[in-house]
């Protein structure tokens, strides 16, 4: 025989709305307004204390379906990264939620893998899901058309990597201004003779860089030795096919090296220590975004600094907004050149 609940007269199973009614001796709807941030304001502050309490005791949990069917809305986003593997993604994974939790929402975060048909894939699983908005931290210049059609369906917020000519809330960096203080901090180290590993031309933060990076080389008559090739992702292993190519191919080699991100130049270094090349002594290498643990490699990575945290924190703020419908301005974050061990004053 089921006994139930000798204490509280419930049935065993999960506790529903009513059963915190019951134990608190209020109508339901005054449960639901009470456990309801949005909502709680309306009922007296003791009453909200008791059904708080009652609730809690009891281990009840909103049904947060039914709540979503009611309002339009699930609580939840999609956030979808290229790389989980990449460090600079989890301080922006904290600054998302740092944001949006203080509306009680909750992310669901899904990884491209730089793929194109993975990516649309997970546009419509979230879809599906019926998330409240999204932001996209994988977005390369194939994407445009398809995220450009979810934000018909759900507000849409770019964080990272930026888009062309896009109606798409952004959240990015400078990364224009971010190349020319690399080649300013070289340049002003003495070195004549440089190169860039560059990222992939179709993630836009990857060609502002080299862009920025060579009007710095042009107005000041350095000699950039071309390297074969660009990146297809922007990984490791990229780094080091780039650096090894740069190595075999050049006739004359450069004293400075500027890898378009950390884990290219993590690679790079990696190329370079292999072969009896001595960072900085032989050649200055300096990377872009100062990932967690760059300063702690030998010798510590000069890089500059790109917040990821406050980068995914400005996302999740600009998304709630735009959920709420206060439309969104793009932030375009400043650049800071962080000088380390790896690259030195030459002549």
């Amino acid at each position: 025989m089921n006994e139930g609940d000798a204490s509280t007269g419930r049935r065993p199973g999960k506790v529903t709305l009513q059963d915190v009614a019951d134990e608190a001796g209020v109508h339901p709807s005054t449960v639901s307004r009470a456990l309801d941030p949005d909502r709680n304001g309306r009922v007296k502050e003791s009453t909200r204390e008791l059904v708080v309490e009652v609730a809690r005791r009891l281990g009840y949990r909103p049904d947060m379906v039914a709540r979503g069917l009611q309002s339009g809305r699930t609580g939840t986003v999609g956030v979808v990264v290229a790389d989980l593997g990449n460090t600079f993604v989890t301080p922006l994974l904290h600054g998302v939620a740092a944001a949006i939790e203080t509306s009680h929402m909750l992310s669901v975060v899904a990884e491209s893998q730089d793929d194109h048909d993975r990516l649309a894939g997970i546009l419509d699983h979230l879809l599906s899901r019926r998330v409240d908005g999204m932001i996209v931290l994988a977005a390369r210049t194939g994407d445009q058309q398809a995220l450009e059609e979810v934000n018909r369906s759900v507000p849409v917020v770019l964080a990272s990597r930026p888009l062309e000519d896009t109606p798409l809330c952004q959240v990015t960096h400078d990364n224009e201004r971010g190349g020319r203080l690399v080649a300013e901090h070289l340049q002003a180290l003495g070195h004549r003779r440089v190169a860039q590993l560059e990222g992939p031309s179709d993630v836009l933060n990857f060609p502002r860089r080299a862009l920025g990076f060579r009007s710095v080389v042009s107005a000041h008559g350095l000699a950039e030795i071309e390297v074969p090739g660009r990146a297809d992702r922007p990984s490791l292993e990229e780094g080091r096919r780039l650096m090894g190519l740069l190595l075999e191919t050049s006739p004359e080699v450069p004293t400075a090296v500027f890898a378009h991100n950390d884990l290219m130049a993590l690679g790079a270094l990696a190329v370079l220590r292999e072969r009896g090349v001595r960072v900085p002594d032989d050649i200055s290498l300096v990377g872009y975004n100062d990932m967690p643990l760059v300063a702690h490699v030998a010798p510590p990575l000069s890089t500059v600094r790109y917040d990821s945290f406050a980068v995914g924190r400005w996302a999740g703020e600009r998304l709630l907004g735009t959920i709420r419908g206060e439309g969104c301005d793009d932030v375009v974050l400043d650049p800071v050149l962080v000088p380390r061990g790896s690259s030195r004053r030459i002549g």
